[in-house]
Parts: C-alpha cells; sequence; structure tokens
C-alpha cells in the first residue's frame, strides 16, 4: 500500500465479526463494545449473566449481539462456540481470548485445586478457541486474534502462581501462532493492560495503603479505566495493525518502566 492510499477507513471494522470471550463483564466488555462502535457484530460465550447489558450497549451502535451462556473449558466448548459465530453471522474475522480468573492464596495453599481450573480458563480455553477460529481464518486468508495479557507475562506475582504461569503462557502463545498463521495472513497478537479499575481490583483501590503503593508504580499516576484499552482493541482487530503480528502491547499507565 502507498501511503497516499493510507486512510482512516483501515481502522473500521465495518462487516467484521468478532468473538469475546467473557464479553459482557469487566475488561471484556469493554473489548466488545470498542469492536461494536467499530463496526463489528460481536458473539460473546460466557458463563455471567449481565442482566443483556451488553446486548442494549452493542445494539445501541447500531450492531448485532449473540450472546452464549457455556462454560469454554469444557469438551467441545470452543468448537461450539466457532461454529455457533459461523452460523449466526457468516464467518469469525476477530477473536478476543479475554475470559479470565484469578484465584489468590499463600505459596503454601496454591495447590492443583486452585491451578488447574486458572490453567483451563486462562490458557488452554483461548488456544482451543484461537485453533479452532484460525482454521476458517486460514481458509479465508485473513484473521486477528488477540489475546489479553497482562503485566504478569513479564513479572513474577505473588499469591497467584497460576495467574503469572498462564498470562506468561499466552505471551509466547501470540508468538508462538504469529509464526505459523503470518503466512496466510493472520495476524495474532496480545494486549497486557495494567492496574485497572476492576471489580477484581475493588479490596486493593479501597485500601488507602495498598492504593497508593500502586499509584506509586504508575507514571500516569492513576489506574487505568477500561475506556483506555478499547482504542488498542481496535487497532489490533483492524486492517490498520496487519503489519503488526506476535507482538504484546502493553497498556499500563508507564508501570513497567518505573
Amino acid at each position: 500500500m502507498k501511503i497516499s492510499e493510507f486512510s482512516m477507513d483501515l481502522f473500521s471494522l465495518k462487516g467484521r465479526t468478532a468473538i469475546v470471550t467473557g464479553g459482557n463483564t469487566g475488561l471484556g466488555q469493554a473489548f466488545a463494545l470498542a469492536l461494536a462502535k467499530a463496526g463489528a457484530n460481536v458473539f460473546i460465550p460466557s458463563v455471567m449473566d449481565d442482566g443483556g447489558e451488553t446486548r442494549r450497549l452493542v445494539e445501541a451502535e447500531g450492531q448485532k449481539a449473540e450472546i452464549l451462556t457455556i462454560d469454554i473449558t469444557g469438551d467441545g466448548a470452543p468448537k461450539a462456540v466457532v461454529d455457533g459465530c459461523a452460523a449466526s453471522f457468516g464467518t469469525v474475522d476477530i477473536v478476543v481470548n479475554s475470559a479470565g480468573i484469578c484465584n489468590i492464596a499463600s505459596v503454601d495453599n496454591f495447590g492443583r485445586s486452585e491451578w488447574d481450573p486458572m490453567i483451563a480458563l486462562n490458557l488452554t480455553a483461548a488456544f482451543e478457541l484461537s485453533y479452532e477460529a484460525s482454521k476458517l481464518m486460514v481458509a479465508q486468508r485473513s484473521g486477528k486474534i488477540i489475546n489479553i495479557a497482562s503485566l504478569f507475562s513479564f513479572l513474577g506475582g505473588q499469591w497467584s502462581p497460576a495467574y503469572a504461569a498462564t498470562k506468561h503462557g499466552l505471551a509466547g502463545f501470540t508468538k508462538a501462532y504469529c509464526d505459523e498463521l503470518a503466512q496466510y495472513n493472520v495476524q495474532v497478537n496480545a494486549i497486557a493492560p495494567g492496574y485497572y479499575a476492576t471489580a477484581i481490583t475493588e479490596t486493593t483501590r479501597s485500601n488507602p495503603e495498598t492504593n497508593q503503593r500502586v499509584l506509586d508504580h504508575i507514571p500516569a499516576g492513576r489506574w487505568g479505566d477500561a475506556a483506555d484499552l478499547m482504542g488498542a482493541t481496535v487497532f489490533l482487530a483492524s486492517r490498520a495493525s496487519d503489519y503488526v503480528n506476535g507482538h504484546v502491547l502493553v497498556v499500563d499507565g508507564g508501570y513497567l518502566v518505573r
């Protein structure tokens, strides 16, 4: 493409279809709404019930939303999700692997009962869904896979070794799938959020000492808002990022540099 051919239309997702796992709660909802605002229809597999809020938000943008109540760690569930999206919207153009959990316990109490569910959801389900979706993407010679990593793709992490392990694993998986799929015009990247003001971090934020400890480590001087991730999501899902591949994009207000 010549530089004179560059257009803001490259950021448009009009006519595209996206799967966003866990896309009706927390940061996942922001990912889903960002894609809808850019023009995509969204298919959301989730075990959570948000009372229809996400569907209303997506439809308010003039796009369609399908919510599938399903545990994506179940046998055959990732294939059912991909098949369901293709049946509803014709194909799968974008996958955002955002569903995840973070079990917390001291190291002497963090055993297999805490470890296994996190590996199953945070890592294995992301692999299986990408595996199933990539079949369609390879056939159509286009696609975007966005894994939701974390600062803990780069750091250790007290109280949840499985969280750090799965997020390191997602970073490695992102690079490995890029290496395999780039030849088919499929881009595989990751977003690594920093510290965000969500329900999960409410305990930390409500304690003045721990809240200040986090803020002191963020050059931007504030917790992230879900909206801070929406631009990165649209960019990595759009044609504007067609030559960005295997990258882990950190959106953390500068946390990692301090």
